[in-house]
């Protein structure tokens, strides 16, 4: 009986995989799947005049600041709460039977946040455009300057999401006992801090690997190659536990996709990131170039 139930559950875990959508999808895939019922294509672009302007065929426009908020009473940016999120996936008419493709003009910036949020409760297919509305339009493809009128639904939860969030704890377990790898994805200016601000640098052990590195600006805003990614992040591998974070979690979630999309499956997103961390007076900060 026992073997019938482990095996059920490996056909069921071998099919899911066998089903699951990538984490990048190129233009050429997307166009073909414009008429699709369930693919639901939601558009990060920085600016909203953008998307007036014009943005891809059947897209629902999703602003970055919708999917934060402002925590009171330290002012730290934090992400909305998953009721808040549902109603705001289901506004947008994405179900729980919904592919959906996300893409920005920022090479992914704003995308994974969405990516990484929707992973974290469990949506079961979510991808992001390589290259974004910038690839799209070199590459020649149709845009539309008409708002999409999507009918909002119900998304129902279920099924099991990611364990992708760390909190602080999780961090100073990180720089305690060495449980994680931590990726400080901002500028070296930000990483290598102010010796006049002693609350500015990053977290000790860290490595500086800023998310604009998994970016190829010069050819439309693509990911770059994976050797180079893999070469770049000198050793660690998809089995090593990583935790990535930059000021609001903006950017370390950008690497979180790059990691996804490598194929590491434990890592996380500090996503209150120094913000948080920098306010605790307990905490530890290191200023210069070594982690």
């Amino acid at each position: 009986m026992r073997s019938r139930y482990f095996t059920a559950i490996l056909i069921f875990w071998l099919v899911s995989s066998a089903h699951a959508a990538p984490v990048f999808v190129d233009g050429a895939w997307l166009e073909k799947q414009l008429s699709v019922p369930n693919i639901v294509i939601v558009d990060m672009s920085e600016d909203d005049t953008q998307y007036l302007r014009f943005h891809l065929p059947g897209a629902v426009r999703l602003p970055y600041h919708v999917l934060v908020k402002v925590r009171q009473p330290d002012r730290v940016l934090v992400r909305i709460g998953d009721a808040e999120l549902v109603h705001v996936l289901g506004r947008l008419g994405i179900s729980r039977n919904s592919h959906v493709v996300i893409y920005d003009d920022l090479g992914g910036l704003n995308a994974a946040r969405l990516f990484w949020e929707l992973e974290r409760i469990g949506h079961p297919a979510v991808s992001v455009l390589d290259g974004g509305l910038v690839r799209w339009i070199l590459d020649g493809r149709r845009v539309v300057n008409t708002p999409a009128l999507q009918s909002a639904v119900t998304y129902e939860r279920g099924g099991i999401g990611r364990d992708n969030e760390a909190g602080l704890r999780d961090v100073q377990q990180a720089v305690e006992k060495h449980t994680a790898l931590l990726l400080d994805a901002r500028t070296e200016e930000e990483y290598i801090g102010e010796p006049k601000k002693p609350r500015t640098g990053h977290i000790p052990g860290a490595r500086l690997w800023p998310w604009d590195l998994a970016v190829d600006f010069e050819r439309g805003f693509v990911r770059r190659d994976e050797a180079t990614l893999r070469k770049a992040l000198a050793g660690a591998g998809p089995d090593r536990p990583v935790i990535t974070y930059c000021l609001t979690g903006h950017r370390a979630a950008r690497t979180y996709l790059t990691l996804r999309a490598l194929g590491f499956e434990n890592v996380k997103v500090y996503a209150n990131s120094m913000n948080e961390y920098s306010l605790m007076p307990q905490a530890p900060i290191k200023q210069g170039k070594e982690p």
